[in-house]
């Protein structure tokens, strides 16, 4: 734990200044409510004497009065300060915390991503951050302010009478009993609740995201029982925590309460008879009431520990979650020197294996050789798991061989700086994500710099540009979140512009014309042939159709490649590539004869 909050303690940074005066203005605060009850007793003193002149009595009211008021005043300025610079220290270092958060997950490679799951990652940038933020704050002021305090008003009932003020020093022990057995039992329940939290937002984010899927299925209902499942256990272990941290507030109520009755019944008693209590000898209505005050005070001061007790037993986990992604190194780097240019798009697979986790029993990958030449187009064909995915996301480093090596321009991709790799290697993902903003907005990722000549040609190429001029607002027309507002179709073609923008050396489309008509597909295809040559292209694709004509395809199953040749050769050597073909070939057969029969019949 100490190694998390001396991580978490570096996001203070410009907000030490701050944070170091706050306690200050706390100690000044203490000390000066600590105060007051002394200089009460000494007022009740100096006018509870017998046959005082009244002037007398009115010139110690005006005097010890002006010092209570002078008191009561700074208590008020210095807390007040005290609240304005924990605000800021608090604020700002949530604010750190976040950008420390979000700029770590930017440097996690998808096995770091993978490791969390993204609705952890949410549930860490926010629940956690605010209570690590309130925890901040309170020990900021209350966890300084309530030691002071209680020290202070220790210290004073001892110089108002020692034997008395023992009484309040040993109930604390049994206070502090009470306290550490309150945590041991209430820690093991926040950190399942911090884990059903992320179940919660995963269920959340699920159903805010596929809405449409949930609606066009009816069900609307099963996702209402499924997140009513997960607040409830929530619900059900923040209880039982609660029910535990309820016994707090008046376990130390009972204690300072038994206390002061001790105190109040001594003290009376030594008031009244002071010939058998000569260590009262002096002790007056005056001190009796200034104990009292300080006992209220310890009481004060014990429930607002409790409250910082509750805090950092939420905290303390939250913090604990935090850490983990701070610490969390990234398991891929740029190396110190990295390569800053790539040569050409050739690419070349040696001995290539991979297993997405040190301790899985199967590999992903096994055993690829493969070389690609400059500007060859190569189709990767196979069925669902077969890794062809897995395959395309080596060759930028989203993932790092477990075995074997890959070369990019004649260079090991481990040899390269991150960055230069990945702007040479644009790859169209299978889950097209545009981002709210203008279409032009969007396209402008592949480079900030771009044209508005240059967004045009590539929307050309990517066969975008009929349907984005159709718009009312052309290319400054607005994109929802997600891209709800364009199809399936739409979406990939923009994507696959956003790449092209790029100038890439080495272009991936994984299975990026899916959505696509064949026509539209074919003149994607042929725009490419044309207008691109130099640049590698990797095709994933489910249609033979999508890649007859690369120069070099590659057949997948089971994560190996059991066929490479050119469409011509497959259909010589090849038995599943030639059962994917006619199976293929006859489904377009049977489609044209029944477009047919049905204009015949028409």
């Amino acid at each position: 734990m100490k190694k998390t909050i001396k991580t978490l303690l570096k996001s203070v940074r410009q907000y030490k200044k701050p944070s170091l005066i706050t306690p200050i203005f706390m100690a000044l605060e203490a000390f000066c409510e600590c105060l007051i009850p002394f200089v009460m007793a000494k007022l009740i003193k100096s006018i509870d004497v017998e046959g005082i002149d009244s002037a007398l009595a009115m010139q110690n009211i005006l005097k010890y009065g002006a010092m209570l008021l002078g008191l009561a005043v700074c208590s008020m300025l210095t807390g007040a300060f005290a609240g304005k610079f924990a605000a800021t220290a608090s604020c700002g270092f949530a604010r750190n915390l976040r950008h420390d958060l979000f700029y770590r997950v930017q440097k996690f490679s998808f096995a770091n991503v993978d490791k969390f799951s993204t609705s952890s990652l949410v549930t860490r940038l926010t629940t956690d951050v605010t209570n690590v933020q309130q925890s901040y704050q309170m020990c900021l002021r209350i966890a300084i302010r309530v030691p002071l305090q209680f020290l202070f008003a220790i210290i004073m009932s001892f110089t108002i009478n020692p034997r008395l003020a023992w009484i309040f020093l040993a109930v604390v022990p049994f206070l502090g009993l009470v306290i550490i057995s309150i945590m041991r039992y209430v820690m093991p329940f926040f950190r399942r609740i911090f884990k059903k939290y992320d179940a919660l937002n995963n269920s959340v984010q699920e159903n805010v995201g596929g809405i449409r899927v949930v609606k066009s299925f009816v069900r609307e209902d099963f996702e209402k029982k499924k997140f009513e499942k997960a607040a409830g256990e929530v619900r059900d272990d923040f209880t039982k925590a609660e029910k535990i941290m309820a016994l707090n507030n008046p376990m130390m109520t009972f204690f300072i309460n038994f206390a002061s009755v001790l105190i109040s019944a001594f003290a009376a008693y030594a008031i009244i008879d002071k010939t058998h209590w000569a260590a009262f000898d002096g002790f007056g209505k005056g001190e009796l009431s200034a104990l009292i005050s300080y006992g209220i005070q310890m009481l004060s001061c014990l429930m607002m520990f409790s409250m910082i007790f509750v805090m950092l037993s939420m905290s303390l986990e939250s913090a604990r979650r935090i850490g983990e992604v701070l610490n969390e190194e990234s398991d891929i780097v740029s190396p110190e020197n990295g390569v800053k240019e790539v040569k050409d798009g050739s690419i070349r697979f040696e001995n290539v294996s991979f297993k997405y986790s040190a301790k899985a029993n199967h590999y992903a990958l096994s055993d690829i050789d493969l070389e690609i030449k400059s500007g060859e187009t190569v189709g990767v064909l196979g069925g669902t798991g077969s890794s062809k995915t897995t395959l395309i996301q080596l060759i930028p480093r989203l993932y790092d061989a477990s075995e074997g090596n890959v070369f990019v321009g004649g260079v090991n991709v481990k040899e390269y700086d991150l960055e230069t790799l990945r702007k040479e290697v644009s790859v169209v993902l299978q889950k097209n994500v545009l981002f709210s903003g203008t279409i032009k907005e969007n396209l402008r990722w592949g480079d900030e710099k771009a044209t508005d000549e240059d967004i045009v040609r590539v929307c050309k190429l990517a066969q975008a540009d009929e349907f984005i001029t159709a718009f009312p607002d052309g290319y400054d027309t607005y994109i929802e979140q997600g891209g709800t507002n364009v199809s399936g179709g739409q979406k990939q073609r923009l994507c696959i512009a956003r790449a092209l923008l790029r100038k890439p050396k080495v272009l991936i489309l994984d299975d990026s014309t899916s959505a696509v008509d064949t026509k539209t597909d074919a003149l994607i295809r042929h725009a490419f042939k044309m207008e691109i040559p130099d640049t590698t292209k990797i095709i994933i694709a489910q249609r033979i159709a999508s890649v007859e004509h690369a120069d070099k395809i590659l057949v997948l199953e089971g994560g190996k490649i059991i066929a490479c040749g050119n469409h011509t050769q497959l259909m010589e050597t090849s038995d599943i590539y030639r059962e994917i073909y006619d199976a293929q070939t006859k489904s377009r057969s049977t489609e044209t004869e029944e477009e047919n029969a049905q204009g015949g019949e028409a």
